[in-house]
This record gives structure tokens, C-alpha cells and sequence, in this order.
């Protein structure tokens, strides 16, 4: 299984813009499609975003769509979350989760459609 590891939280102004970086360790990454989700206090874990092996195929969750983009460099074994515009409501710690997969589905949304997920970073979007 590849080993995954979240960064780029921290505390920003509503408006305001972060990247998140999901680092992972292994030779095969390009063999994951690794996906986005964010858990807020009190709530469950919630679908964000996700992007198949080569890169070339995204889906949001529409409460993102327009805000947030996702990338890969399958050279780096790294995957981007792109956060613009961001509101109060986006608050939460957010997981990259990586899954072996042929390609992303209608099933990408959910968690058990990934095998290994981050530790979490958390953004505090202020008001």
C-alpha cells in the first residue's frame, strides 16, 4: 500500500486561498487514484474531490465546483488541492486518500472506494 502525507493547512481569511500538497512514498503511484475528503467537527467524513492515475480526469463535489482544483505530478508522487474563494463553511481537517483503481467512478465519492488515506491537515477558514 502507498503511504500517504498531508501539508499545506493552516488558518486563513474567508476569501482567501491555500494549497494542499498529498505526498506519498512508493513506485506505483501513478497506479492510484487519489481522492479528497474533509471531516468538520460533529459531522462525517465528506467527498470533495478526485483525480484518476494520469491526471487528465477530475470531479467535485459541487459545494467546491468553480473553487477548488485538484492536479497531480505523478513525477513528484504528489497530488494538489488548489483552495480558492474559501468560505467559513470549508473549515475541517482535510485527508487524501489513494485508491488502486482503473479510473475514478460514480463510487469515487465514497471512502471505501480508498485503501490507504493521510493522517489530515487541518484549515481554519476565519470569517
Amino acid at each position: 500500500q502507498v503511504q500517504l502525507v498531508e501539508s499545506g493547512g493552516g488558518l486563513v481569511q474567508a476569501g482567501g486561498s491555500l494549497r494542499l500538497s498529498c505526498a506519498a512514498s512508493g513506485r506505483t503511484f501513478s497506479s492510484y487514484v487519489i481522492g479528497w475528503f474533509r471531516q468538520a467537527p460533529g459531522k462525517e467524513r465528506e467527498f470533495v474531490a478526485t483525480i484518476n492515475r494520469s491526471g487528465s480526469s477530475t470531479y467535485y463535489a459541487d459545494s467546491v465546483k468553480g473553487r477548488f482544483t485538484t492536479s497531480r505530478d505523478n513525477a513528484k508522487n504528489t497530488v494538489y488541492l488548489q483552495m480558492n474563494s474559501l468560505k467559513p463553511e470549508d473549515t475541517a481537517v482535510y485527508y487524501c486518500a489513494a485508491g488502486q483503481r482503473t479510473t475514478i467512478t460514480s463510487d469515487s465519492t465514497s471512502p471505501r472506494y480508498y485503501d490507504s488515506w493521510g493522517q489530515g491537515t487541518q484549515v481554519t477558514v476565519s470569517s
